[in-house]
Order: C-alpha cells, then structure tokens, then sequence
C-alpha cells in the first residue's frame, strides 16, 4: 500500500511509466488500471533475495493481486512509477513486499517479458539477506526460504508467474 493509500485510506491509481521497445521511457505516463487494462508496456524490477547459506526466498502472490493472483515467485518487485529510477523502484519493492532493507542490491540484467496479461522491460537485481522477512499483507500471503533443488521441485509441482521464471529460472536454477 502506498503512502498516499495509507494517509487517505483510499486506493491511489499509480501513474506509471511507459517503456518503448527497446527499454527505455517513452517520457508517457498511464495509471496502472489503465496500464493493466489495455496491457500497456511498462517497466518493473524482480529482486532474487538469497541468505548466506544460498537459500532463495519463495513467496505466494495473494489473490488479490492484479496480475497472476495466487501463484508463486522467486523474486520480489513491481512496477516503476513514472519517474522512478530502476534501482530505487527495486529498493523500494524490496522493502514493501519483504520487509527487505539495509542491503545493496547488484544488478543482474535487464529483459523483455510479454504475454496476454503484462507486457514490460525488467530489470533484475539480488541480493543477500539474512535479517527478518515482514511481508506485506496485501500482496504476501506466504513465503519460506528454500534451497535451489527444493525450488526446482517447487516449480515442476505449483503454479509459479510465468515471467520471473521466463527472465530469471535459468540464472537462478541452472541446468545440472
């Protein structure tokens, strides 16, 4: 929830940027109901947090959530709000949906993802966390540290999001 959110108690239409085809702003902006409606490029972070024995934090999206409801994901993150830098929108992701702060976040790439239900140039990032996870309520309904192999037998068994496993599984659960 939002700052605005929370002082008003009323749900804010974030404005959010649109991202041409090769990854950049277009310099317009939409609110995300109509960024989600019409399935308007956009851009987003994913944040992979690992514990320092190497453990990946796995968490299940609440069904309430606007896009994949329910399913499970490997990496924390969301929308850019228009004029939001990436790593700042990845920090700020981070620490609202995990509870996740106090940590530098490395750079692990950029990529595109699109199906029916989003479309959007990613930036990635991870991490490495050992402190307490607090999850926010309306977008966490839960979550576990689990190692890679139980990852992988996670995904071959529930219904994970299509995109962080798109842009992210191979780096995250290489090929043995």
């Amino acid at each position: 929830m939002s700052p605005e959110e929370k002082q008003s108690g009323a749900p804010v239409d974030e404005q959010v940027a649109l991202y041409g085809t090769v990854g950049r702003p277009t310099g317009e902006v939409a609110p995300r109901s109509e960024v989600r409606a019409r399935n308007l490029r956009h851009a987003a972070t994913l944040v992979v947090v690992r514990n320092a024995a190497g453990q990946v934090y796995v968490h299940r999206r609440t069904e309430t959530k606007d896009v994949f409801p329910g399913r499970y994901d490997f990496a924390a993150g969301g929308v850019l709000q228009a004029g939001e830098v990436p790593y700042d929108a990845a920090v700020r992701e981070a620490a609202e949906e995990l509870g996740v702060t106090g940590v530098a976040l490395q750079p692990w790439g950029e990529g595109d993802y699109a199906d029916e239900d989003t479309s959007y140039h990613a930036f990635a990032y991870t991490c490495v966390y050992d402190g307490p996870i607090t999850w926010q309520p309306e977008e966490v309904a839960w979550g576990a540290w689990v190692t890679v192999e139980e990852l992988r037998e996670m995904v071959a068994t529930r219904p994970f999001v299509p995109d962080t496993l798109a842009l992210l599984g191979s780096r995250i659960m290489p090929e043995a």
